[in-house]
């Protein structure tokens, strides 16, 4: 039984990825035991989070780090971090912050809806969202005659979420950055590479822990060490609502030091996602197909293709069933209007493809 069931909860079989939503990842015992042996002890808050930045530069490649309770704080706090530095009257001003530079420049295409906006969380932060271009189009010129005197960074997002076409690459926004003398901010939340945009110059790199890193509910921003400072400093400001506590700390460092060594199962999980494939195909009004993940990560999805016509369903229908049932199952579902559904095998436990495939057929036979 799940320990939600305990309180009332339905089962979840979470097929629809690392989604905040489902609770992220489902953690590897080893994180879990340091999560428990923190609770159960004392720490000077300030020390662990300095210790944390240590272990943070050493597994990116940054100069220092910052935890946070996920991307969306470590966005509003890198966020404060460029317009207040360590100034504790500016930092207790947030969000009002006339009279310093707080424009953040974004192209439009990245302004997106995560779960919740992006650019709220700017703005939260006393970040002016500063949108460039078009949704589908945008010119590095848009960018460079954006930036003011009152431009504090420039950001960039990582994700499936953000418009793949038109948009400038995060190279030519560290060129921008670099020849007007401005930081770059990355949410790179759900990346799998945690070097990857430091290395390339990156000043600010936002991650959640608790998707790719597979750690509890918690984030990280890394980057250069008079920013991270800075980062640490805003949880005296507008942080301290997103503080993240002793033992999300230590279980997103757990997570964290051995994220390089875990196995790469990306072959077995294409493996299982092949066989629920095989074993629908008798299934009228469905047809699966393996598709590889839009940001070009060895995730390897089933695609399912509902046919309302054969299947008397429609694909909104059949995800209504699968959410609505218990244990429920929650999809993938972003091109559900196209009557196509996604099994994501990343948050599957054992045996799980086995309980979906026999829903499906119930609803479908």
């Amino acid at each position: 039984m799940s320990i939600f069931e305990n309180f009332g909860c339905r089962k979840v079989i979470n097929a629809s990825g690392k989604m905040t939503a489902l609770g992220a990842s489902a953690v590897a015992p080893v994180v879990a035991d340091a999560v428990r042996t923190a609770a159960m002890d004392y720490v000077d808050i300030e020390e662990l989070m300095v210790a944390a930045g240590r272990v943070i530069a050493s597994v990116t490649g940054a100069e220092d780090g910052c935890p946070t309770t996920g991307a969306a704080a470590g966005t509003a706090i890198a966020t404060a971090a460029v317009i207040a530095g360590t100034n504790l009257t500016r930092i207790e001003s947030i969000p009002h912050t006339q009279g310093v530079p707080n424009e953040i420049i974004i192209q439009k295409g990245h302004a997106v809806h995560f779960g919740a906006s992006i650019t709220q969380m700017i703005s939260i932060a006393g970040g002016k969202v500063v949108e460039v271009g078009q949704a589908n189009h945008v010119e590095k010129q848009h960018i460079e005659e954006a930036v003011t005197d009152n431009t504090a960074a420039l950001f960039y997002v990582k994700s499936h979420h953000a418009v793949q076409k038109g948009m400038q690459s995060i190279e030519t926004m560290l060129s921008i950055a670099k020849a007007k003398g401005i930081p770059l901010i990355i949410d790179a939340a759900a990346e799998e590479d945690l070097r990857k945009y430091i290395a390339m110059g990156a000043d600010l790199v936002v991650y959640s822990g608790g998707k790719a890193i597979e750690g509890p509910t918690s984030g990280m921003i890394c980057g250069r060490a008079t920013l991270i400072e800075a980062c640490r400093a805003q949880y005296h400001g507008v942080g301290r609502p997103m503080k993240i506590g002793k033992e999300g700390i230590v279980g997103f460092l757990t997570a964290l030091q051995r994220y390089d060594d875990r196995p790469d199962e990306s072959v077995e999980q294409r493996k299982r996602m092949e066989w629920l494939i095989n074993e629908l195909k008798d299934t009228p009004g469905i047809k699966g197909a393996i598709l590889q993940d839009e940001a070009g990560r060895a995730i390897f999805r089933a695609q399912l293709a509902i046919d309302p016509k054969v299947a008397g369903l429609t694909a909104y229908e059949v995800i209504h069933q699968l959410e609505s049932g218990n244990p429920a199952i929650f999809t993938r579902n972003h091109y559900a209007n196209l009557n196509l559904i996604s099994i994501d095998p990343r948050p599957l436990l054992e045996g799980q493809e086995t309980l979906i495939a026999e829903r499906l057929k119930q609803i479908l036979l």
